[in-house]
């Protein structure tokens, strides 16, 4: 079992950095990632902090777009508004609202199984993901 100059196994930092992206947000998440790329030289280590970064922008970037539609039908209501009407579609709301929680509980289950894998120095393959990794990391 290799060690981290912290004195802990890289499996056990792999695996909290996954699950600081549940539960600790980017920053911590960040700090992480940077300690292992900066000072850490095992490579699955430094691929598995990676893609817990990538995935956190993934699903971030996902919740994003997919509020875009509402924000658009805000916009026209504001617009119309102006014009004394009012245009609204409530039930898209509400569909945004249960595609964003089944995206956030997919988001936890994947970085769960990621940490428990990570436990293991092993991984759950994402190919999109990975592949990008493997071009930019080598």
């Amino acid at each position: 079992m290799q060690k981290t100059r912290l004195g802990i196994s890289i499996e056990l930092l792999s695996a909290a950095i996954y699950f600081m992206g549940i539960c600790g947000g980017y920053l911590t998440v960040v700090v992480l990632v940077l300690y292992a790329l900066l000072f850490e030289q095992n490579a699955w280590l430094k691929r598995s902090a990676v893609k817990a970064v990538s995935l956190m922008v993934l699903f971030s970037l996902l919740v994003m777009c997919i509020n875009l539609l509402p924000n658009a039908i805000s916009l026209i209501d504001n617009i119309v508004s102006v014009f004394g009407g009012i245009f609204s579609i409530g039930i898209l709301n509400k569909i945004v609202t249960i595609i964003i929680s089944g995206i956030d509980i997919a988001e936890k289950v994947l970085f769960i199984a990621l940490g428990c894998r990570a436990l293991k120095q092993e991984t759950v393959v994402i190919p999109m993901i990975d592949r990008l990794i493997s071009k930019y990391m080598g």
